[in-house]
């Protein structure tokens, strides 16, 4: 098995968290979690494909998932060999036209957005490379190629860091104010740059907070911290982003 993490070259830094090599030998089914940031994926080796209602439904080669409404379930071939591009918030939006929230809860082939024949290229050239380094100079310079000359959204860029930094605990409507727009303009503004809606943003970045604590030991109060003071929606929102109640899901990891 690999994992490899590594950051974008300079000219990617502004928009890409990190890209991944990955490479498992045996066959397994895995959960993913929501995320604040849309996700690439190119296999180079093997198929992978997205299960649900225990139906398979393979994905394509070269695919781009967009934000998640909950967790999703993916099953991979053995000996599969993957890169994967992982974007920041608002990373996307500088390189695909389309509005970012057509991709909200979608896995779609690339070549929805881009030249079939430059993915086939790609495609190409990743399964004849030898080395990680090969591999991710293929993907990157793909990425700087599809770069759009624009000015950054700073309201947008004000309004993540907002919601991210309050741990996703902000009043959107307050938040709004804050920013001295009124509410509709500014949902429609956010979903088109981020991908979904602020409130669905910051319930996701909330989330991803509690995740963050259990998985270091804290314990379920977490969730008054989180701004819950009701368990029951508390344990309806872990059982919807992850398909298990808080304390399953702890059990899980011991």
């Amino acid at each position: 098995m690999k994992f490899i993490k590594k950051l974008p070259t300079d000219r990617l830094k502004p928009y890409i968290k990190y890209l991944i090599i990955s490479e498992v030998d045996e066959g397994t089914n895995y959960k993913v979690f929501p995320s604040t940031g849309l996700v690439i994926g190119f296999q180079y080796r093997g198929k992978l494909a997205f299960i649900e209602n225990q139906k398979e439904s393979p994905l394509a080669t070269s695919g781009i998932t967009g934000i998640q409404d909950g967790f999703r379930i993916f099953k991979n071939e053995k000996n599969i060999g993957s890169i994967l591009v992982f974007f920041n918030e608002i990373g996307a939006s500088f390189f695909f036209k389309t509005p970012i929230n057509e991709l909200f809860n979608e896995s779609l082939s690339l070549d929805n957005f881009i030249k079939q024949s430059t993915i086939q290229t790609i495609e190409n050239c990743l399964s004849e490379a030898n080395t990680d380094e090969e591999r991710i100079n293929i993907v990157e310079n793909l990425l700087i190629s599809l770069l759009i000359d624009k000015k950054e959204d700073k309201l947008i860029i004000e309004a993540v860091y907002q919601i991210t930094t309050s741990q996703g605990k902000v009043k959107i409507k307050q938040l709004a104010s804050s920013l001295a727009i009124s509410q509709s303009p500014f949902e429609k503004r956010f979903r088109k740059i981020i991908g979904t809606s602020p409130k669905r943003f910051a319930s996701i970045v909330r989330f991803n907070n509690i995740l963050h604590s259990l998985q270091k030991g804290n314990s379920l109060t977490i969730s008054f911290e989180n701004d819950y003071f009701d368990q029951a929606h508390f344990i309806k929102d872990f059982r919807h982003f992850t398909g298990e109640t808080p304390e399953k899901f702890m059990k899980s990891k011991l």
